[in-house]
């Protein structure tokens, strides 16, 4: 099934904890020269027009990344958001307004290197055709194909580093341990790989499958962060909040992330909740 489209979500609440917490991992990586592979599994259209008709009918950048863009002249929640917001800045024709949002493909690519390399796959026909005219770097490879298996199959890679971001849809309840077992596969060719993962906080509670299989799995060096906009007895339906998971998480991650998240608790999720912690220590 592929019926989804991120194009009706983008920049709502989910993007902003998703992308500040890539923008964080990617700024630890270059602290090092030697080359970098990344690989986004489920890259959607890589740049979204907030006039596009899918992303106008539900709109819910308004309560996402749109707060955030007319509070940044206040500079809050410390280097790492008023960071994030400068390069959301430079994704924007005219940089005064927020006319576009920028998806995963761009925020690892606007900070590639000579020496690296990015992996886009999209299995989605029209979401890739999209992507497909996006104004990558030469060095950007835009695969149309299932990125659960293109990962397994082209690990492991040239460059010394890795840096995987895994962001289905899971409209299907089987994809939380296809993410499971993908991951456990990817860290068994790469153990110093540093693998992102997406899951939705929704009422029915599915999360848990993927976060349990990964700590049976024997993983090791896993963190967490989750950004609840409201509890689940408040929502009778739909998503409540967003988590995200790092495989080999960067020193400082937890702090740096705890220090941008709590202006975006306040701005987006009132009454809202940030936490975050390790899944499985070392």
């Amino acid at each position: 099934m592929l019926s989804y489209q991120h194009a009706y979500h983008a920049g709502n609440f989910a993007d902003v904890h998703k992308h500040l917490t890539l923008h964080a991992v990617i700024d630890h990586l270059l602290r090092k020269k030697s080359p970098i592979t990344y690989i986004d599994t489920h890259a959607g259209r890589g740049l979204y027009p907030l006039d596009a008709a899918e992303t106008t009918r539900l709109q819910e950048y308004r309560e996402g990344v749109a707060p955030l863009w007319s509070a940044r002249e206040t500079r809050e929640g410390g280097t790492l958001l008023v960071e994030w917001l400068t390069a959301l800045a430079a994704a924007q024709p005219d940089p005064r307004r927020l006319t576009h949002y920028p998806g995963s493909p761009w925020w690892m690519g606007q900070r590639l290197r000579a020496q690296d390399q990015q992996w886009l796959f999209e299995l989605h026909p029209g979401e890739h055709e999209h992507l497909s005219q996006q104004p990558f770097p030469a060095a950007v490879q835009r695969i149309h194909g299932d990125g659960f298996k293109g990962l397994r199959e082209r690990l492991p890679v040239r460059t010394p580093r890795l840096c995987v971001l895994i962001d289905p849809s899971y409209e299907r309840k089987e994809e939380y341990l296809e993410v499971a077992e993908t991951v456990l596969a990817a860290m068994c060719k790469v153990r110093h790989a540093v693998v992102l993962v997406w899951y939705p906080l929704l009422p029915a509670g599915r999360h848990r499958e993927l976060l349990e299989a990964l700590r049976d799995g024997g993983l090791r060096k896993v963190w967490y962060g989750e950004f609840s906009r409201r509890t689940p007895a408040q929502e009778e339906r739909g998503m409540y909040g967003s988590g995200m998971l790092v495989v080999n998480p960067p020193w400082g991650l937890d702090e740096r992330l705890a220090e941008a998240m709590a202006p975006v608790v306040a701005r987006l999720g009132s009454p809202g909740s940030y936490r975050s912690g390790w899944w499985v220590e070392e």
